[in-house]
């Protein structure tokens, strides 16, 4: 693989964590913050977070627009899979639309509810440890989004082009797989 650099969104959640994810398999990271930085990413993470918090800070930062036009691969966890989608089902979250899906935040619970789940993940050869804190629901999947994985039979971890979506947290965790199937939508 070429020499890739992965922007993360950093204005809120553990996006540091994805950092030293990707640190760990030698893959360059820029934080970014501001618009004229999404330019030089050949990729982005938008991390878990608070979405209302997050989609305020977006547009504070003059970065709504720049994220909606970005297309590369983007990975988004739990939030970020939120703002990803095409309709949170809340007015006061703005959307990128980028991925032909609905979400229900909190769905899983509230923050005393989080839990962490061995979760099987299609292409797997091992369970996954999933990490799930006030999750989002994935709902009103199109056709063309590939589920790759379920729990009590609700999609969880969904692909779509060259966008991954993530319910839970797998920054949260030491395991790399899904970080590194995720890569592998890079086309440089």
């Amino acid at each position: 693989m070429n020499k890739i650099t992965i922007g993360i969104l950093g204005l809120q959640g553990a996006f540091h964590k994805h950092q030293q994810l990707l640190e760990r398999l030698s893959v360059g990271t820029a934080i970014i913050r501001y618009p004229e930085q999404i330019k030089q990413c050949d990729g982005l993470i938008i991390p878990g977070g608070e979405s209302t918090t997050m989609t305020k800070l977006i547009r504070q930062m003059e970065l709504f627009e720049p994220i909606k036009n970005f297309d590369k691969p983007i990975f988004g966890t739990c939030a970020g899979a939120i703002l990803l989608s095409v309709d949170a089902n809340d007015s006061q979250i703005d959307t990128f639309g980028k991925i032909p899906v609905s979400t229900r935040r909190n769905a899983y619970g509230r923050q005393v509810e989080s839990f962490k789940e061995n979760i099987c993940i299609k292409g797997f050869e091992s369970d996954f440890p999933a990490v799930f804190i006030r999750a989002p629901k994935f709902t009103d999947i199109d056709s063309s989004v590939e589920i790759l994985s379920s729990l009590n039979g609700e999609p969880i971890l969904l692909q779509y082009k060259n966008i991954l979506l993530s319910s839970f947290h797998p920054e949260l965790t030491s395991d790399t797989r899904i970080h590194e199937l995720w890569l592998k939508n890079m086309s440089v």
